[in-house]
């Protein structure tokens, strides 16, 4: 999980360079899911899911992705907090399925 705030002056080269770690992402292996939120107070979460912790290390690492780091934190953000998360439990529920909810 992504959580994060612009500063004031960000800009508009934000976007293209958030497009351009989302497409190098999706190229890693072990990519799952990116989805991206905003709330009213201008705080936004980013959830990046990847199969593996390995996968996931992988990523963090990667040398495109430290370069966009660090323009992240001398040009766009106020703040961000970055928490690495395992699922401990999943349940999930969908309408068409039949049988109902998993427990």
């Amino acid at each position: 999980m992504f959580r994060s705030r612009f500063r004031p002056d960000a800009g508009g080269t934000y976007e293209r360079m958030a497009e351009d770690m989302l497409q190098q992402a999706r190229a890693m292996p072990g990519f799952v899911d990116f989805k991206s939120f905003s709330a009213p107070d201008g705080e936004r979460l980013s959830l990046i899911t990847f199969a593996s912790r390995a996968a996931h290390d992988a990523w963090r690492d990667h040398a495109g992705h430290r370069r966009a780091q660090e323009k992240g934190r001398s040009n766009f953000y106020s703040e961000y907090l970055i928490q690495v998360c395992q699922v401990v439990e999943q349940r999930s529920f969908s309408a068409g399925t039949a049988g109902g909810p998993e427990a």
